[in-house]
């Protein structure tokens, strides 16, 4: 089962990053874009250079650059969260934990590990319940046109995938301190 849970976090992280690298590519010509712009119209360029100046008020920034990002940093986010939920990859504050034994920080981590589980499970569920509200309103977003729905139901499948993990991880840091063994990556500590 590792195995399988492994591989689909996996995946979901590859697919989160294909998403952001595109998403960084995405904003940097639209900057890049609308710097030229600004440079065509510029008193400077007119002057000096009126056919380039032309030219390069032809270009200007991606249209509805921002509403891609938006729908795109929202699924890349949850793409992200399945393996670092798996290998234990929180930022993680161990001052006065660091103090406990080892069998009271194991019940700790998985008190904590349950409730992020619920935590996810419920975002999941308002993310599903999202997608279904906006595509029964079939809201669009304003320059692109395209259904919010998409955006949430993409995030939704992400989201969908990290709870299930998030509840693989519970399941196996309670039995850590029960079994005495290690059932998940990461449950060696923190490396400092």
């Amino acid at each position: 089962m590792l195995s399988l849970v492994t591989r689909t976090a996996r995946l979901m992280a590859l697919l989160g990053g294909v998403v952001l690298t595109a998403l960084v590519v995405l904003t940097c010509v639209s900057v890049l874009g609308r710097g030229m712009n600004t440079l065509g119209h510029s008193d400077l360029v007119s002057g000096f250079a009126p056919g380039v100046a032309a030219a390069l008020t032809g270009f200007g920034p991606v249209r509805g650059d921002y509403e891609i990002v938006e729908a795109g940093i929202a699924f890349a986010i949850f793409a992200f969260l399945p393996i670092c939920q798996l290998l234990a990859a929180h930022a993680t504050v161990d001052v006065f934990t660091s103090l406990l034994p080892a069998r009271a920080n194991a019940w700790l981590i998985a008190f904590w590990e349950v409730v992020l589980a619920v935590v996810v499970i419920v975002i999941a569920w308002r993310l599903i319940d999202g997608a279904l509200t906006m595509q029964s309103r079939g809201q669009t977003t304003f320059l692109l046109q395209f259904p919010v729905w998409w955006a949430y139901g993409l995030s939704s499948v992400a989201a969908l995938v990290a709870a299930l993990v998030s509840v693989y991880c519970a399941v196996g840091r309670v039995m850590e301190p029960l079994t005495g063994r290690a059932w998940l990556p990461g449950s060696e500590g923190a490396n400092h």
